[in-house]
């Protein structure tokens, strides 16, 4: 497995931070962020989003926040996975 570091929260302080990554293989977006609070996991957690879909949120899965002013960088994160599914596509 190959990441691709994309960015880091600007205003970190040197510790763990909320960080962008793009698995290279597969072109997934990789994030690190803050684990949701209580409230919030209960909200997304409790709400039916689509018709139909089981409420909840899986064992095997987070809910994370990711400050707003990290959103140029999940959007140079979703340019590179595109880029690299293509890369991978012109490879087939």
């Amino acid at each position: 497995m190959t990441l691709r570091f994309v960015g880091i929260d600007p205003n970190t302080g040197g510790e763990g931070s909320p960080t962008v990554w793009v698995e290279e293989e597969s072109a997934d977006l990789v994030l690190q962020g803050e684990e949701a609070d209580a409230l919030l996991k209960s909200l997304v957690g409790s709400t039916e989003w689509v018709p139909g879909h089981k409420t909840g949120i899986p064992p095997h899965e987070r809910v994370i926040r990711i400050p707003f002013h990290m959103v140029p960088i999940l959007r140079e994160a979703c340019d590179a996975a595109e880029r690299t599914a293509a890369e991978h596509r012109d490879v087939r």
